[in-house]
C-alpha cells in the first residue's frame, strides 16, 4: 500500500487519498509507527466520546419536550464539534482500509471473511505452486535416469559441473552475506 495515502474518516466514504502533511524528520523510522500508533488511539478514543454523545442525544430526543429544547441543541452542538475534532485527528492517520472490506461492512457482513477469503486464496495459491514445483523436480528426476541410461559420461560431466557450480555460488552467496534462499542478511547496530 502507498503510504503517500490516507484514509480521511467521514470523508469520500473511507476512500484513501493523497496525504497532504508530509512526515518531518522526527516522524520517520521507528518514531512514525509510534505516532500512527498514537493518533489511532486518539480517534478511537474521539470515535467512544462521539457515541457516548449520540447516545445522550438519543435520550434527549427520545424523551422531548418544550423545556429539553436548550439541553437538545447544546448535545447538537457537542456532537458536531466532536465529529470534528475527529475528522481532525483522523486527518494525521495514515489509515487504509481496503475497498472490499468496506463493501463488505456495507453488506453487512463481518470484515473478518475478508482477511479469510485472502488466506485461503493465498493457501490455494501455494498449493497450486508446490504442485508445479514438485512437478518439475519429477520431471527433472526422471530425464537424468532416462539420460544417464543413454548418455552415463555426459550425465556424469553435467552433475560435476552442477556440484562446482552450487559449491561456488554458496560460496559466493556466503561472501556477500546472502542466504540459500535470497534473503541478504542484516548486520544489527549496537
Amino acid at each position: 500500500m502507498d503510504p503517500s495515502l490516507q484514509n480521511v474518516a467521514g470523508s469520500n466514504g473511507g476512500i484513501s487519498t493523497p496525504a497532504t502533511n508530509t512526515p518531518t524528520p522526527s516522524t520517520t523510522g521507528s518514531d512514525a509507527g509510534e505516532d500512527q500508533k498514537q493518533c489511532l488511539a486518539q480517534v478511537i478514543n474521539s470515535i467512544d466520546k462521539n457515541l457516548g454523545l449520540l447516545h445522550q442525544l438519543h435520550l434527549t430526543v427520545s424523551s422531548f419536550n418544550l423545556a429539553s429544547q436548550l439541553p437538545l441543541i447544546q448535545r447538537l452542538n457537542a456532537v458536531v464539534t466532536e465529529l470534528d475534532t475527529m475528522q481532525k485527528l483522523a486527518e494525521n492517520c495514515n489509515i487504509q482500509v481496503p475497498m472490499e472490506v468496506i463493501n463488505l461492512i456495507d453488506d453487512g457482513k463481518n470484515p473478518d471473511e475478508f482477511t479469510r477469503d485472502v488466506l485461503n486464496s493465498c493457501i490455494a495459491r501455494n498449493q497450486i505452486t508446490k504442485g508445479k514445483t514438485d512437478a518439475f523436480k519429477s520431471l527433472r528426476k526422471h530425464l537424468l535416469e532416462e539420460l544417464e541410461q543413454t548418455f552415463p559420461d555426459e550425465v556424469e560431466a553435467y552433475r560435476e559441473i552442477r556440484t562446482s557450480s552450487a559449491a561456488e555460488s554458496k560460496r559466493m552467496a556466503h561472501a556477500q552475506g546472502i542466504f540459500s534462499n535470497g534473503d541478504v542478511k542484516v548486520k544489527t547496530e549496537h
